[in-house]
């Protein structure tokens, strides 16, 4: 039987390099007015996850949420470090340039 995961080749194993939170991250890179229903179903978490997600991000500083009439728009700062001791060197800007779809045109490196 055929693996339904792209890219399984260890032996029926199903994990990924990036988090959720990373996962998160780039989704809302790509659409910074997406609905947290649409970036569950792209990152493939529940709602209640995603939610939860949103809110570690924007407590870290990562992102910042602006409710604009009945949406939200998040304001994503590049210049965050990542967190893991061997990567704190690092900003999330340079994930979000490898990754995301298009230019993050709501980056503040000030925030």
């Amino acid at each position: 039987m055929a693996s339904t995961v792209t890219g399984d080749t260890d032996g029926g194993r199903n994990w990924t390099f990036l988090t959720n939170h990373g996962h998160v991250l780039l989704a809302i890179a790509r659409n910074p007015t997406a609905r947290l229903r649409d970036v569950a179903a792209e990152v493939g978490v529940t709602e209640r996850a995603a939610q939860a997600i949103v809110a570690d991000l924007e407590a870290g500083g990562y992102l910042h949420r602006t409710r604009v009439g009945r949406r939200n728009e998040y304001t994503l700062n590049p210049a965050g470090r990542f967190r893991h001791p061997a990567e704190a060197d690092r900003q999330v800007g340079d994930l979000l340039a490898l990754f995301a779809d298009t230019p993050t045109a709501k980056a503040n490196p000030r925030a």
